[in-house]
């Protein structure tokens, strides 16, 4: 591992903090590109217009006739936590703008048996709700098939969805759908490409409004509240790590200032509570670490329904049962994946040569779990800086893969090339640059590792294969104090916007193993002997160190204390 320390442009850190911003934070928002205290202004009337979504007038117009019209509609999800808070969203979002509720509905596909996307399969299913429109979210952008099969069952389509369109004889197709918004899809001028699923979802209910209201529906004064769905918005963005641009930190530190202040739905309520978090001093981790993998567990190892329902209900006492279920289905998804890891991780070990690791990864075993595979390949990414599939044998007889990508490596790229170099071993794949999807025979196994690997040795050099951690450099010993972390949790922090992890050179005054297998350190560190841990990490560290770490708050008997997080050492 190699640390290195961000630069921290002088101007832009002076400028920041001449405008009120905390010197700390001026120096971190510095460091991560922010210039001007303006782009720091995370008011809803600074989000892009609606109007600069390709198809979102369109979507608008589609939308306020099926209204109008009392055409049914059924909401085609997606099984993560994007799709579920996507799906929440126009349901919650349709209702609000007056479309009646026994004409709304929603399906979501099963993992295993109907795959991802608008298949015709999902079709077939959401024909049981005699529905006159289709509306995807978080899918249906490569979905040629399901969307021609639903036209030609006399079904309109409107698609949602932030994904990559199908790549067909390397040109890009779309589905044959009455109305397409993607911030992603070719001729789209949307200047925020990173949009989640269900901030799409939410531009498009925006639109829809601003139609209602042309069409004198209803008034400025009198027009339905959308932001009252922003805790759900933000939920969705953190959770699917999208890239946290300054038009998704303004959707999430929306949405986390009504959790803070107690207005959010029973079910993001629940979950916080079933996470045993304090909605009070709620933060974009919580999202990723203690929301998100709740809903998720739901899509991977039972039905994402349960994830929907939980998001749609405004029963209390409903929305706690359902959370306390999800809860359970998190901790028996962590059993899986954790003794898949250990299969994984003894599966490399008699695989790969002791002296260095192959360019990228790919493995399977027939005891794996379709839905976890996604998660021990981000953790066998993490461990091992590769390029990682992971496959597990679906229902239907086929390996079912999924990969993750480190920076510099374009994962969806990366299977197109395998599948002209080898056609026919692909069944199906899609993605994007960091994670991706593909599916193939278990006899084409040995094909696809040798050709993936294959590729990796062409795209990525030594350089690219040794993880080097960015931090915020050393940290003064004034800051380390429980007011600055919690004026840091507060900040919105994520995917391309990373929170701070400092770095310095430390001496190790004790360490111990807790827990069997975390390592609980005491340093010397900005002048002070200071608790820190290592999760993970039963290894001991040498007497002296340059560590890579972050702040968090312990607390005990009700006194707070700083504590090092440690992220890695060099």
């Amino acid at each position: 591992m190699k640390i290195t320390s961000r630069d921290v442009p002088p101007r832009a850190a002076w400028a920041l903090e001449q405008a009120g911003v905390h010197p700390l934070l001026a120096r971190l928002f510095a460091a991560r590109g922010i210039a001007s205290p303006d782009e720091l202004d995370d008011s809803l009337t600074r989000l892009l217009p609606p109007d600069t979504l390709h198809g979102s007038d369109a979507a608008a117009v589609f939308l306020a006739d099926a209204i109008s019209a009392g055409k049914r509609m059924c909401v085609v999800a997606d099984y993560d936590c994007d799709g579920a808070t996507a799906c929440a969203v126009a349901l919650r979002g349709l209702a609000l703008l007056g479309a009646r509720r026994e004409h709304l509905s929603y399906v979501v596909p099963d993992r295993a048996v109907h795959g991802y996307g608008l298949s015709t399969a999902v079709v077939d299913l959401a024909m049981k709700q005699r529905p006159d429109v289709l509306i995807t979210v978080d899918n249906g952008i490569a979905s040629l098939q399901g969307v021609a099969h639903a036209r030609a069952l006399g079904l309109d389509v409107l698609i949602t969805d932030h994904h990559l369109p199908a790549l067909v004889d390397d040109q890009l197709v779309l589905p044959d759908a009455n109305v397409i918004v993607n911030p992603n899809q070719p001729c789209c001028g949307f200047t925020s490409k990173c949009l989640a699923g269900v901030g799409v979802m939410f531009y498009v209910l925006l639109a829809v409004r601003a139609e209602l209201r042309r069409r004198g529906a209803f008034t400025p004064q009198e027009q339905p509240r959308l932001d009252t769905l922003l805790d759900l918005v933000a939920l969705g963005t953190v959770a699917d790590v999208v890239k946290l641009d300054a038009n998704n930190r303004r959707l999430v530190a929306q949405g986390l200032k009504r959790i803070r202040a107690g207005r959010m739905h029973a079910g993001v309520a629940a979950l916080f509570a079933a996470a045993k978090r304090d909605p009070a001093r709620a933060s974009s981790f919580d999202f990723g670490f203690a929301l998100g993998p709740r809903i998720n567990a739901a899509g991977r190892l039972a039905d994402m329904t349960l994830g929907i329902e939980c998001l749609l209900t405004d029963d209390v006492q409903r929305a706690t049962e359902l959370a306390q279920t999800l809860d359970g289905i998190n901790r028996e998804r962590r059993d899986v994946e954790a003794g898949m890891r250990e299969q994984a991780e003894m599966l490399l070990e008699s695989l790969m040569p002791e002296d260095e690791p192959p360019p990228a990864v790919s493995i399977f075993d027939p005891e794996f779990h379709e839905g976890v595979v996604g998660i021990v390949a981000s953790r066998l990414k993490d461990q091992l800086h590769r390029p990682t599939f992971v496959f597990a044998l679906g229902q239907d007889g086929l390996l079912k893969g999924s990969g993750r990508s480190i920076p510099g490596f374009h994962l969806r790229d990366a299977l197109d090339l395998v599948s002209k170099r080898h056609p026919g071993v692909l069944k199906k794949f899609g993605g994007h640059a960091m994670a991706a999807g593909c599916t193939l025979e278990e006899e084409d196994f040995d094909v696809f590792e040798q050709a993936f690997q294959q590729v990796a040795a062409e795209w990525l050099d030594p350089t690219l294969l040794s993880r080097t951690v960015a931090t915020d450099g050393p940290l003064e010993a004034r800051w380390f104090a429980p007011e600055v972390v919690q004026v840091l949790d507060r900040e919105v922090w994520g995917q391309a916007f990373e929170a701070p992890v400092f770095s310095d050179e430390v001496e190790i005054v004790s360490q111990r193993i807790v827990g069997e297998r975390h390592l609980k350190l005491a340093v010397r560190c900005g002048g002070a002997v200071r608790d820190a841990i290592w999760f993970g990490r039963s290894e001991p560290l040498p007497e002296r160190a340059l560590l890579a770490f972050r702040l968090s708050l312990d607390e005990y008997n009700g006194v707070q204390r700083v504590q090092l997080v440690v992220e890695g050492v060099a």
